[in-house]
C-alpha cells in the first residue's frame, strides 16, 4: 500500500507523518540534529520502520520543508559568492531601497552585504529597458572577470547585469565564458532567475539565491544519500515558500524558493482543512520550539505576497516597516512571524522587563526540564510548572521531562530577582510570550484591514494548543480549532499541495493600447517553459494546467497588484481594469476610474495534476498513549488560581460539549480548554473549542 511521508524540520523538534491512502496516520519525533539534519531524520524513519507497521516498498513519496536556506543566511553560513554586473551598478546591493525596520533610532545600521566590495566586478555592457543592445559586452574585458572572479576562490557566481530581464543574452554570453574556464562552480544569471524590472531587488534575489544554493545542494544531497542507504529511492519533493512543491533538482537549483518552506506547509494543511470544514476563515497560529507564525486563511484559500525578507531578525512578508533583511523577490505564502516558541529564552533585561526571545533554547540543550544541560528557562518550562504540559514526559512518554529543573530555573532567574512567587513568574511569562504571538496574529489581520474578532484560531505546532485560549482571549476571539495531529500538522501539510511552477516576466504596456497578439505570445512562452519543467518531474501532457495572472498599476503608482487573466470570463482591457478596479478598492478602499492603468509583469503558475486527491477523506490515528494521571493542578491565571483538571485524549471528545477545565493529552501536543470554555470533536478529526 502507497504510503506517503512528510517531513518538517523544526528549531527543537523534527517531525515525520506516515499517511496512508486509506487515511491512516503513523507519526514520529524525534529531536532536531542541527549538526546534519538528514540524520534526525533517518531516526525518525527508522524508529518507525523498526516498528513493523510500515515497510520500505510501501513509501510511494516523501515531502520535505526546510529551513537549512533560511539558517545560512540567518547564521552568516552561505556560501562565498561573486557578483558580476554593469559597469557602474557595482554598489546597488549596497545602496539597497531607502527602507528601515525601525523608526527613529540612529544607530540602526544595514544588514552587510551577502557580496563584500571586493568581490563584486563589473562588465562594460549595455541593454536598454526594452532590450535592444546599446552595448556589446566587452568580451575581452568580461574574460579578466571571470579570471578575476575565479581567482577569489569562490563558492557561486551571481550575474545581474542592467535591464537583463528584457534581454539575457549578455549574461549567457558571461555564463559562458565561466564554463570555459570552471564548468563545475553554480552560476545563477537574474534573466532566468527573476526576468523582473527593478534593479536593486532582481540583484539582492540572484545573490541570495546563489548564496545559499551550494548549502541546499549540499544537504539535499546529503538527505537523498541517508534515504538511498536505507534502500528508500522513492522521489523526494520539496515544499516552496508559495504552497506548492517541486522536486529535490529543481530546489537545489533555486533554493529562494523554498526559504519559508516549512511555515508554508503549515497553511497550506490549515487551508485544506478549512475547506474540509466548509470554506471558513481562520487565522493559521502554529507556534514551535523557535516561533510562532500566524497566517490568514479567508474562505478555505491561503493569501499570497510577491516577496520577502530573510535575515533580518524576525522574516514577515510584506510588511510595511521593511528592509531589515535581504529581499527575495519570490512569491510566499503570506506569514508573519515572531521570535516566541516554546525553547525561547527568558530572562530579565536592562530596565528589570519579563523578556522572551527571540533567541531559543533549540534542541541543544533544550529547555531546562529537557534535562539536556540547559539551565535558563524558556516558555516550555514555564507551561510545565503551570500544568498546562505534562510534567512527566512528551512525545508518547519517548522525551522525559524533569519539573523540579523547570522550577529551579524560573525561580533562579525570574522569581527571585522580581520579587514573585513560582507561579506568578510562570504565568508572567506565558503572557509575556502571548503578547510577542499577539503581534502575527495583527499582523495579517489587523494590519491587513481584518478584524481577528470575525475568525476563528487554528492553533497547531507543539505550543500552539497551549497558548492558544489565552491567545485567543487576549485578541477577543472566541472560537479556536485544533486539528488532527497538531504538533506535527505542518509535516502532515506537506502532504497535500500539488507540484508548481512560478514564472514571471516583466510586459510593460498601457493597457489601453493592450495587443492581444503580444500578450499571447508572452504567455505561450512561460506555458512552454512550465511544460517543459513539469515533464521533468514525470507529468504528462494531460497532466499540467496553466494558471495566467497579470501584474496591474495606476501609472505612477509605486506597487501593483496581482489579478487573475484566465478562463473565468472576459480578458480584455475592459474587463482586465474592472477586475483591477475591484482588487484595488479591496485592498486600498478606493478605486479610480479616470487614471490611466498600465500592465508590468505577467505570470504564469504551471501545476501538475494528480491522478487521484492526495487528501484522504478521513484520518484515522493510531492508538495515542494513556492520558495517564486522570487529572493534575492547572494554574489559571490569579483570577482563577490552581485548578485541579481532569486529562483526557482526543478519542475520548464526542459530538456533544464537554465543559472545561480540560486538557487533551496527545503524541504531540496538549490542548488546553480554560474554566469556562467547552469543547467537543467534529469532522475530520477536529477538536472545536468556545471560549464562552
Amino acid at each position: 500500500m502507497a504510503t506517503r511521508i512528510g517531513i518538517d524540520i523544526g528549531g527543537t523538534f523534527t517531525d515525520l507523518v506516515f499517511l496512508r491512502p486509506d487515511g491512516r496516520v503513523e507519526r514520529a519525533k524525534v529531536l532536531s540534529t542541527p549538526e546534519d539534519y538528514s540524520l534526525g531524520i533517518a531516526t525518525g524513519i527508522e524508529s518507525t520502520l523498526a516498528g513493523g507497521s510500515l515497510r520500505i516498498e510501501d513509501v510511494a513519496q516523501i515531502m520535505h520543508g526546510t529551513t537549512v536556506a533560511t539558517n545560512a543566511i540567518l547564521e552568516g553560513k552561505g556560501a562565498r559568492v561573486a557578483l558580476i554586473t554593469t559597469e557602474g551598478f557595482r554598489d546597488v546591493l549596497e545602496i539597497r531601497r531607502l527602507r528601515m525596520p525601525v523608526l527613529y533610532d540612529i544607530r540602526w545600521r544595514k544588514p552587510r552585504t551577502l557580496v563584500p566590495r571586493h568581490l563584486r566586478f563589473e562588465v562594460a555592457e549595455r541593454i536598454d529597458h526594452e532590450g535592444r543592445v546599446e552595448r556589446p559586452l566587452d568580451e575581452a574585458g568580461a574574460r579578466t572577470v571571470v579570471e578575476r572572479v575565479l581567482a577569489g576562490k569562490v563558492d557561486a557566481i551571481a550575474v545581474c547585469l542592467l535591464n537583463a530581464y528584457a534581454n539575457g543574452a549578455h549574461e549567457q554570453l558571461v555564463r559562458e565564458l565561466v564554463r570555459a574556464r570552471d564548468a563545475a562552480i553554480p552560476v545563477t544569471l537574474s534573466s532566468e532567475l527573476l526576468p523582473e524590472i527593478r534593479e536593486y531587488e532582481r540583484t539582492s534575489t540572484t545573490v541570495v539565491n546563489a548564496y545559499v544554493l551550494p548549502v541546499v545542494r549540499h544537504y539535499l544531497g546529503r538527505l537523498e544519500a541517508q534515504l538511498r542507504a536505507r534502500k528508500i529511492s522513492r522521489p523526494l519533493t520539496i515544499m516552496q515558500s508559495s504552497g506548492g512543491a517541486m522536486g529535490a533538482a529543481a530546489a537545489a537549483e533555486r533554493p529562494i524558493h523554498i526559504i519559508e518552506s516549512g511555515p508554508a506547509a503549515g497553511v497550506v494543511g490549515a487551508a485544506e482543512l478549512a475547506r474540509r470544514l466548509g470554506n471558513l476563515s481562520l487565522l493559521s497560529f502554529d507556534m514551535g520550539g523557535t516561533t510562532a507564525k500566524a497566517a490568514l486563511v479567508d474562505q478555505g484559500q491561503y493569501l499570497r505576497v510577491g516577496s520577502l525578507e530573510v535575515g533580518g531578525g524576525i522574516n514577515i512578508s510584506g510588511r510595511l516597516l521593511s528592509g531589515g533583511g535581504y529581499h527575495v523577490r519570490a512569491p510566499a505564502i503570506d506569514i508573519a512571524e515572531v521570535g516566541a516558541g516554546g525553547g525561547s529564552l527568558v530572562r530579565i533585561d536592562a530596565g528589570g522587563g519579563l523578556k522572551v526571545g527571540p533567541e531559543s533554547a533549540g534542541a541543544v540543550p533544550g529547555p531546562a526540564c529537557y534535562d539536556q544541560g540547559g539551565t535558563q528557562p524558556t516558555v516550555t518550562d514555564a507551561n510545565v510548572v503551570l500544568g498546562f504540559i505534562n510534567p512527566v514526559a512528551l512525545a508518547g512518554g519517548g522525551l522525559p521531562l524533569r519539573r523540579e529543573l523547570a522550577v529551579k530555573a524560573l525561580e533562579e532567574a525570574v522569581a527571585k530577582p522580581m520579587a514573585l512567587t513560582l507561579e506568578e513568574a510562570a504565568w508572567g511569562v506565558h503572557r509575556v510570550a502571548n503578547a510577542a504571538m499577539a503581534r502575527a496574529l495583527r499582523a495579517v489581520s489587523t494590519e491587513r484591514g481584518r478584524d481577528p474578532r470575525d475568525f476563528a484560531i487554528l492553533a497547531f505546532g507543539g505550543n500552539g494548543p497551549v497558548h492558544a485560549a489565552t491567545l485567543a482571549r487576549l485578541l477577543e476571539i472566541g472560537r479556536i480549532l485544533v486539528p488532527p495531529v497538531p504538533g506535527l500538522f505542518s509535516a502532515l501539510g506537506m502532504l497535500f499541495p500539488a507540484v508548481e511552477r512560478h514564472y514571471v516576466r516583466t510586459f510593460k504596456r498601457d493597457l489601453a493600447a493592450l495587443d492581444g497578439t503580444a500578450l499571447e505570445q508572452a504567455y505561450r512562452a512561460m506555458e512552454e517553459e512550465g511544460g517543459a519543467a513539469l515533464a521533468e518531474e514525470g507529468f504528462a501532457p494531460g497532466m499540467r494546467s496553466f494558471e495566467r495572472q497579470v501584474d496591474l498599476r495606476y501609472i505612477g503608482a509605486n506597487s501593483e497588484l496581482t489579478v487573475a487573466h484566465g478562463a473565468d470570463g472576459g480578458n480584455d482591457a475592459r474587463s482586465l481594469r474592472e477586475r483591477f478596479g475591484a482588487a484595488h478598492e479591496h485592498q486600498y478602499g478606493y478605486r479610480s476610474d479616470e487614471e490611466a492603468v498600465e500592465i508590468m509583469n505577467l505570470r504564469v503558475i504551471a501545476r501538475g495534476v494528480a491522478t487521484e486527491s492526495h487528501v484522504p477523506e478521513r484520518l484515522t490515528l493510531g492508538a495515542e498513549a494513556p492520558a495517564g494521571m486522570g487529572a493534575r493542578q492547572v494554574y489559571f491565571g490569579p483570577a482563577v488560581g490552581w485548578v485541579k483538571t481532569p486529562i483526557c485524549a482526543r478519542g475520548d471528545l464526542g459530538e456533544t460539549w464537554r465543559q472545561g477545565p480540560l486538557l487533551v493529552e496527545e503524541f504531540d501536543s496538549t490542548t488546553v480548554i480554560p474554566p469556562g470554555a467547552r469543547a467537543r470533536r467534529i469532522a475530520w478529526d477536529t477538536i472545536e473549542i468556545e471560549l464562552g
